[in-house]
């Protein structure tokens, strides 16, 4: 019987340990996502404000970008 209190003891730890480890890296990963997030709000703002102020700039790069996709992609 003292062996089967030992195991169960132990078999609880564990879990216990698991159960500590998932909540730490859930937390982690919750506040990566908070990061990840928060640069993607600042990159779309400064993307934002790239083009607004340089309206014809952004119009070139656009232009030139689908020509470059249109050239690799009908080659194929």
């Amino acid at each position: 019987m003292e062996s089967i209190d030992k195991a169960s003891h132990f078999a609880h730890e564990a879990i216990d340990k698991l159960a500590r480890a998932t909540n730490n890296t859930v937390d982690a990963l919750d506040e990566k996502g908070m990061h990840v997030k928060y640069a993607e709000r600042q990159m779309l703002k400064n993307c934002q404000g790239y083009i607004r102020d340089n309206p014809a700039t952004t119009l070139g790069i656009a232009v030139a970008t689908g020509f470059l996709l249109s050239r690799l992609l009908s080659s194929r």
